[in-house]
């Protein structure tokens, strides 16, 4: 988050209107819904998730318990139970 000026980068009515509102104090304003990427989408994460996720689901359908999942991941069961059941209902809605 950068901080800018608002009498270098506003038109003159602009900033005279929002003075009205705020005067001398920093204010944030977000990035327009649309244009704001989801989390974890820009360093990766997200996708790196998404296949420990599906790893996880493959190593369950293999016969690998949820306890040792958890261990293998450290992760809870609950967690893993959760994956599990979410990697599950996606294979259903892609296969139809």
């Amino acid at each position: 988050m950068n901080y800018r000026n608002g009498k270098e980068i506003l038109p003159a009515r602009l900033l005279e209107e929002l003075q009205k509102y705020i005067e001398g104090e920093i204010i944030y304003i977000p990035i327009k819904s649309e244009s704001r990427a989801a989390w974890g989408a820009m360093n990766g994460t997200r996708g790196q998730l998404d296949v420990r996720n599906r790893e996880i689901y493959r190593l369950y359908k293999s016969g690998t318990g949820v306890y040792e999942l958890g261990d293998m991941y450290s992760l809870s069961e609950d967690s893993i139970r959760k994956i599990i059941v979410k990697q599950n209902q996606q294979c259903v809605r892609a296969n139809g």
